[in-house]
């Protein structure tokens, strides 16, 4: 309708609950392709991808409704369309100063609500003003009841507990892969052809620098197919997800993850639907509880409380670095050179992000972030690493996963010890310790585990920082007690090969 203003959507609000619902459903949608949005970072080739298809997706099953501009800017953009716009809340502390510019000068005439989170950032403020524990387990429960979800009719969990982790840490089986149905998967069409060809040639222009290689497209672009994804994981997958979702397989990287951050995260999917829909798997008995829970948990729980953090510790959160690391990140993790790489379970959480911009939860914190975290590197740099290398990054969703959870920058808001973990946790969750070259039961030699002496080195760099938490007191009276510490700090501090 041409006498209102339309309705602009960033490449991360593309799904019918940001522009179908009563308010909007017959409003113009403006989309605009930035070219300085994707220039001066190196992205992953995948990530790009994805983002580009799913804008044309949606340009193309809106028809006459939608305008797609090209740009070189957000600015330009809206200036060639030359009509006033609403937008959603953004996802960036940077998009947000922009668009409340934009609206001091007319240009938006109102920032709504995002509908692309349960929780409204009002709310999140008044549960979090003046809490003496601020821990995410609190936040996960107060959401259950908040929304009804899983609950019992007294008001209490199901099944008497709130959180079913303890089910959910199993090691991996001793076979090669999970006995599960294979994930869904997309059909590229013309769409990724025209995408593709803009790609490589924007890349031989000098105009993108990405990371990673091309390949077959494995995520949902538009509704219609993050609807089929997430059918297919509620009916085949959700059953058996929970009990191994922290093990490592080498030759199945998928296993029973669920694989829907990045329709989430590209606002196709409605969080409150996906909870709502795993949760009848539940009460219809097609789905364990354990599982279900698990599930609830990542998007209920853990999606919600990244998203809010990110807004109410504010941009200043990004410049933690409560245990002093400013190491710069190889060249080698940079250009996501894998081969380069000995240690099997490095390499191949590594060569997971080269190949498809993915790796699981358990190998960002485990493997990638643990490594990341025993030597040092700058939580920042690593952070807006994790931001542009998976396909599943967005400016948002790396904060409290990378500065918090992983490299414990932040003190203990997120998590209430650093995730450094030696090689027996990744022998006993894992299937990558025998036959590599690096022996997880050694922390000194040629073959010595650089994820066993690193922990130890990471622990003697760190005592002094650390000696202050509860939960550290065991690991460093264990480090009091090494025999052998001064030669593990040495060889560690001089490796060069992982």
């Amino acid at each position: 309708m041409r006498d209102e203003p339309a309705l602009w959507l960033f490449a991360d609000q593309l799904g019918p609950h940001f522009h179908r619902t009563p308010e909007h459903r017959d409003r113009d949608v403006l989309l605009i392709r930035s070219a300085a949005a994707f220039a001066g970072k190196p992205f992953h080739r995948q990530k790009l991808h994805l983002v580009q298809a799913a804008l044309y997706r949606l340009a193309e099953d809106l028809g006459d409704r939608v305008t797609l501009v090209d740009a070189p800017d957000y600015r330009t953009g809206l200036r060639r369309f030359g009509r006033p716009v609403v937008v959603h809340e953004p996802t960036s502390h940077a998009a947000d100063a922009f668009v409340r510019r934009l609206r001091d000068e007319g240009v938006v005439t109102d920032i709504l609500p995002t509908p692309g989170f349960v929780l409204s950032k009002e709310d999140f403020k008044t549960w979090a003003d003046g809490r003496a524990r601020f821990v995410m387990e609190d936040f996960y429960r107060d959401q259950r009841r908040k929304f009804g979800v899983l609950l019992e009719p007294d008001g209490g969990p199901a099944g008497g507990h709130w959180n079913y982790d303890h089910d959910n840490r199993q090691p991996p089986p001793k076979t090669t892969r999970l006995d599960v149905a294979a994930p869904w998967h997309p059909r590229e069409n013309e769409i990724d052809d025209r995408v593709r060809a803009e790609l490589d040639e924007a890349e031989r222009a000098g105009k993108i620098h990405p990371v990673g290689v091309d390949g077959p497209r494995r995520f949902a672009v538009g509704h219609d197919e993050a609807s089929r994804a997430l059918r297919r994981f509620l009916e085949h997958r959700l059953p058996v997800f929970g009990p191994n979702q922290d093990a490592m397989l080498t030759h199945d990287w998928a296993m029973a993850h669920a694989l829907l951050s990045v329709p989430l995260n590209l606002g196709l999917l409605d969080p409150v639907d996906v909870v709502r829909r795993a949760e009848e798997r539940y009460r219809a008995g097609e789905a364990p509880l354990s599982s279900v829970e698990g599930f609830v948990r990542q998007v209920l729980g853990w999606r919600e409380w990244v998203w809010h953090l990110y807004w109410y510790q504010g941009p200043d959160y990004l410049r933690r670095n409560a245990l002093r690391a400013h190491g710069e990140l190889p060249d080698w993790w940079r250009s996501l050179d894998a081969d380069a790489v000995e240690a099997a379970c490095l390499r191949t959480a590594l060569a997971g992000v080269r190949d498809r911009g993915y790796a699981h939860h358990i190998e960002r914190l485990m493997v990638l972030g643990n490594h990341a975290l025993q030597r040092g590197y700058d939580p920042a740099e690593l952070n807006r690493w994790f931001a542009t290398a998976f396909v599943d990054g967005f400016g948002w969703v790396m904060p409290a996963n990378v500065i918090g959870m992983s490299q414990y920058a932040d003190g203990g808001i997120v998590g209430t010890k650093p995730y450094a973990a030696g090689g027996a946790y990744i022998n006993r969750m894992s299937d990558h310790c025998p036959g590599c070259v690096f022996d997880p039961k050694k922390r000194t030699g040629p073959d010595a585990c650089p994820f066993t002496a690193g922990y130890w080195a990471f622990l003697d760099r760190n005592a002094g920082r650390l000696r202050d938490n509860h939960r550290m007191r065991q690991p460093l009276r264990g480090l009091e007690r090494l025999a052998d510490r001064d030669e593990v700090v040495a060889r560690e501090a001089d490796r060069r090969h992982f």
